[in-house]
């Protein structure tokens, strides 16, 4: 157990900087993430039941392509804002 005035090692003081620290790329590429993994951006395409509006599979160049592209869309929503 730990005693009572020790740090702790991930606490609010020890913790990853946050706010103005972070740069414009840092607040970019987690967007970037946040859009990528809640929507399925990019993912390819899995074989399924029905009709699709796109076609089959992307390539692994296509799939890097958008997600670089979805980054640069991130970078230029961020240089926005501030």
């Amino acid at each position: 157990m730990a005693e009572p005035g020790s740090p702790i090692p991930n606490g609010p003081e020890n913790g990853p900087a946050s706010g103005a620290a972070r740069s414009q790329d840092e607040v970019a590429l987690e967007l970037m993430k946040f859009i990528a993994v809640t929507t399925g951006y990019a993912r390819p395409s899995q074989a399924s039941a029905g009709f699709s509006g796109k076609p089959g599979t992307r390539s692994a160049e296509e799939h890097a392509e958008a997600l670089l592209e979805l980054f640069e869309r991130c970078r230029r929503v961020v240089k926005k804002e501030s």
